[in-house]
């Protein structure tokens, strides 16, 4: 196993990790000639290294890690997508305490060069109109998720109909970018330079008119649609759901393995819904999405647990090869807000492969392809392994989220690995894959 990792001054966040997802066939063919490891150097032209300090805790300028992806125009290019900014668990129920709360989601390009990884541009998303996004919750009816967000000085600071917890990212051959939160959960297609152009969701809300089906809309707080890809002819986008939709409630679904994977027609809006299931009820579960085919894909699976050489023989972050092909669309024609009843229940409700089975239902086919807890050495120490991107058919970089270097439940602490007694930072790892996965 290689891994390499960078940790750096940017200006709106410090670029942490990266590496490359195809989004195209012939992209798999070769490996780029990457370092070992490397951090990155951007020789102070992107300032600050500290978004702020809230007490004595130091909050980075990071973030970058919660998806990763290629330019398809250019092989030496990589993009990086944060999430909605820094923030940790308020001490009420359902709140969330934002330290910066002006943060606008972005997107990083970077470059390897002379063994170094350079950011050469900061990406920060805007709407329709110009006007940069931000990370707060959406109104309600419009991907509102009931949580509250917080000041550092417990001010509420309300909603927005701009806010976006962007964790799924695809670039498309004409250099536009495709994302997806966890809000909503919306999808959203944003030009160069980062102005939204479509804004997809079950509201009907969003910018365009589109919509994805209406069932989406009960997706769990925080566990939206987390990973995003797009298959190699272009054509389709291919969204998959953290967690089991809150269908028709949380305490209907538990224990529930069923969660969803949506494929949306990016000409015509047409989608198709399929079973992905999941290996255990208590994972913080889907991470990401990527192709492979037009029909199959990587899928990361994981626990929330950091690695420790005590805990690797529990520590659960697998990579799964899956394939499409032959699974059932459960689609509702009727796009009902619960959608497609089998006897009555849900799918999420159905749970286990056997009730699935029974009502008529298959998932996609899924085979282990990697167990990073017993492949890398040393163990994986983050919590959060989050993107990943296939360089070659036996090449896989998987990165992780750092969470701006911060944690906490109503105070900021420092984010520490306890594996290494260190402030966790973006880090990508390089690993050979026991089987071509193409």
């Amino acid at each position: 196993m290689k891994y390499f990792s960078f940790f750096s001054a940017v200006s709106a966040v410090t670029a942490a990790a990266l590496l490359m997802s195809a989004c195209e066939d012939h992209r798999l063919e070769s490996t780029p000639g990457l370092p070992a490891v490397v951090d990155a150097d951007n020789k102070g032209t992107f300032l600050p290294a500290i978004l702020t300090t809230v007490g004595n805790v130091q909050v980075f300028n990071g973030g970058f890690g919660s998806a990763i992806a290629s330019d398809p125009r250019d092989p030496g290019a990589f993009f990086m997508l944060t999430d909605r900014g820094p923030n940790i668990d308020g001490t009420m129920a359902n709140s969330k305490v934002f330290a910066v709360p002006g943060f606008a989601p972005q997107i990083g390009k970077f470059r390897v060069k002379n063994g170094q990884m350079i950011l050469e541009s900061i990406i920060e998303l805007k709407n329709s109109a110009g006007g940069k996004l931000n990370g707060l919750p959406n109104p309600a009816n419009q991907g509102g998720t009931g949580e509250t967000a917080l000041a550092i000085n417990g001010t509420n600071i309300g909603s927005s109909v701009d806010g976006l917890d962007s964790e799924g990212l695809a670039v498309a051959s004409d250099g536009t970018f495709w994302v997806s939160d966890e809000y909503g959960p919306h999808i959203v297609h944003f030009d160069a330079t980062g102005r939204t152009l479509e804004r997809i969701n079950p509201f009907g809300s969003g910018t365009g008119g589109r919509t994805i089906p209406l069932v989406f809309a009960t997706r769990r707080a925080n566990r939206g649609m987390e990973g995003l890809t797009l298959t190699p002819d272009g054509k389709t986008l291919v969204g998959i759901m953290q967690f089991p939709l809150y269908n028709p409630s949380s305490a209907a679904v538990s224990g529930s393995l069923v969660t969803r994977i949506l494929t949306f027609n990016i000409a015509t809006g047409a989608t198709k819904q399929f079973v992905y299931l999941i290996e255990r009820a208590n994972l913080q579960a889907v991470s990401e999405i990527t192709a492979i085919t037009n029909t199959t894909f990587l899928v990361l699976e994981r626990d929330g647990e950091y690695g420790t050489d005590a805990n690797k023989s529990t520590l659960f972050k697998r990579v799964y090869k899956i394939d499409l092909t032959g699974a059932t669309d459960i689609s509702d024609p009727a796009n009902g807000a619960n959608g497609k009843l089998y006897g009555g229940k849900t799918v999420e409700e159905l749970k286990t492969a056997i009730a699935l089975q029974a009502n008529g239902i298959t998932p996609v086919t899924k085979t282990l392809a990697l167990d990073l807890a017993t492949e890398t050495s040393p163990v994986y120490p983050h919590d959060k392994a989050e993107g990943i991107a296939l360089l070659s058919p036996t090449l896989l970089a998987v990165s992780n989220d750092d969470d701006f270097g911060v944690t906490g439940t109503g105070t900021y602490v420092a984010k520490i690995l306890p594996s290494t007694n260190t402030i966790d930072k973006n880090r990508v790892y390089f690993v050979t894959l026991k089987k071509a996965v193409k």
